[in-house]
């Protein structure tokens, strides 16, 4: 893994290419995203070394109780179009590292990073039949799902699909992490400035396009401030430089392809039947071809309307007035989805005790914040289990008991 982790390192100037060709995300922040993956797969690396993988505990059932981490086996490791370096890599590293056999599944959108983590676990002598490549649609994620001989199932990408690979996994009881949807909501509590505010809800929102499951797509705000955040992140809305990936002065780039493009203006249509658009909802004027549209912005959005219930996967931000805490985190809490949230506040201690009351996996204060350190997945519909830390280290693993009547030499 570390001759791996050398020959990937040597080729992010590829992998950062990659991403910005196939899915055209900004080519000025793909070398700081694939490096950052780098380092994520370094850390992996660091903390296998590290850990106790047979440990004793106390017992009364022998002389000994031992409890072995042993690998989980043959995992189908199934990757999103939007981030497919980064979320590939993560589960080939925690797969090598816990011992088990990885059979690579990209998106067919975004097959290269998979190949080049392909070329550079065969560069680094990693033995025939650990890391394996297979590319194909959807009918090759489903037999892999459905294959006797896979014992886990890694999955990032929709609800939707994650449905179909639970319920394929339950059928046949093979294990399974899913790390799906989200509809996160940042709730900006008013002794926040409404320009600051503005500014960084604006800038997240056009973050690889809106394409981030993580992403902060519900606001919730005072009744008493809605007006005045809506005008404000319309104002920084305005200035956001569109433009091809390649521009260096681009801010947000094109979405990924024609569907998620229509995708996009259909929930902007639907929207505009149940709020009011304050900004953006159509292609940028100066770029009449291409998968471009504007960061979109909808005011007095109510929270079981379709812009605020289901995912965009888009630069669009519904904007929720609330009447008081209680209210924020009720509004907040009613989604299918649970997987981030923020607490926009110079307040630490009511970040805190807002987000202990949230219903989902990761909550930030002040922006979409995120630690691949650090376990990551979703409450309700966002998801099964967690990737990142040693929690995610463990999902790839499975718990043995050995109880003996005296200790081994050697564990």
């Amino acid at each position: 893994m570390k001759r791996m982790a050398a020959i990937i390192q040597e080729r992010v100037g590829e992998t950062a290419r990659a991403w910005t060709l196939q899915m055209g995300g900004l080519a000025s922040f793909s070398p700081f995203m694939q490096g950052g993956s780098n380092a994520t797969f370094d850390s992996i690396i660091a903390m296998a070394e590290g850990f106790h993988w047979v440990e004793q505990r106390p017992t009364v059932g022998a002389a000994v109780g031992l409890i072995a981490y042993e690998p989980v086996g043959v995992v189908a490791a199934i990757a999103p179009w939007n981030g497919p370096y980064g979320i590939m890599l993560n589960k080939v590293a925690y797969a090598l590292a816990a011992g088990c056999c990885v059979i690579m599944k990209p998106s067919p959108e975004t097959p290269l990073e998979a190949y080049i983590i392909a070329e550079a676990a065969e560069a680094a002598g990693v033995p025939a039949g650990v890391v394996n490549l297979v590319t194909g649609h959807r009918e090759a994620s489903d037999h892999l799902v459905c294959n006797a001989g896979v014992d886990k199932v890694s999955f990032t990408g929709s609800t939707m699909a994650g449905k179909r690979i639970a319920e394929v996994c339950g059928s046949r009881i093979a294990r399974c992490t899913l790390e799906l949807g989200g509809k996160s909501a940042a709730i900006v509590l008013d002794d926040f400035p409404v320009e600051i505010a503005a500014k960084m809800l604006a800038g997240t929102i056009c973050m690889m396009s809106g394409q981030v499951c993580a992403m902060l797509s519900r606001v919730l705000v005072s009744r008493e401030r809605h007006d005045a955040l809506a005008e404000a992140i319309a104002a920084e809305m305005a200035q956001v430089v569109i433009g091809h990936s390649d521009d260096p002065a681009a801010q947000l780039g094109p979405v990924a392809m024609k569907r998620q493009l229509e995708r996009i203006e259909s929930y902007i249509e639907e929207g505009k039947k149940t709020a009011r658009l304050v900004c953006g909802g159509k292609r940028p004027a100066h770029l009449p071809k291409g998968y471009f549209i504007e960061p979109t912005l909808f005011a007095n959005v109510s929270n079981d309307s379709r812009i605020a219930q289901e995912e965009i996967f888009g630069p669009v931000l519904a904007l929720i007035p609330y009447d008081d805490e209680e209210d924020a985190i009720r509004i907040a809490n009613a989604s299918n989805f649970g997987l981030n949230g923020s607490v926009i506040t110079g307040d630490h201690e009511a970040a805190y005790r807002i987000a202990r009351r949230i219903r989902s996996g990761a909550v930030g204060q002040n922006g979409l914040r995120m630690d691949f350190g650090l376990p990551f997945g979703g409450f309700k519909q966002s998801g099964l289990g967690r990737e990142g830390g040693i929690e995610g280290l463990l999902g790839y693993t499975e718990l043995k008991t050995i109880l003996i009547d005296g200790m081994p030499a050697q564990l």
